[in-house]
């Protein structure tokens, strides 16, 4: 696996949206699940959405469900997330990587991860 670019974070107030992008000029990962993680500072890498390879599918962590969607375009080799309702423990350091897509969300072994991009929500 090659590398990942996210994009589209940023500061905003709790309530607040914000849209992801990732994308991987390197390599085509329309043929592979891909997923959404985030660590806080002192916190363990956690899953946050996933999406099948083909679009028909998409798992949510519970903390998330109802307030984010995670959304694919395999023409422009792209992933996205768009996250409403925006809560301060959405804060956090987001990546996009391949992902084991199914109820319990995981990254493969050995996943290369990029640079990621902040989210900040104040209170």
């Amino acid at each position: 696996q090659a590398q990942v670019t996210e994009s589209g974070g940023g500061l905003v107030p709790a309530g607040g949206s914000l849209r992801l992008h990732c994308s991987a000029p390197t390599w085509s990962f329309r043929d592979y699940d891909m997923g959404w993680f985030r660590q806080a500072p002192g916190m363990e890498r956690e899953a946050v959405a996933c999406i099948y390879a083909s679009g028909r599918r998409e798992y949510y962590a519970e903390s998330v469900k109802g307030r984010f969607t995670i959304s694919r375009d395999n023409t422009e080799n792209t992933l996205h997330l768009q996250m409403n309702g925006l809560k301060p423990e959405d804060t956090a350091m987001y990546y996009c990587a391949p992902a084991v897509c199914e109820q319990n969300i995981q990254a493969p072994a050995h996943t290369k991860w990029g640079q990621g991009t902040q989210v900040t929500v104040s209170s």
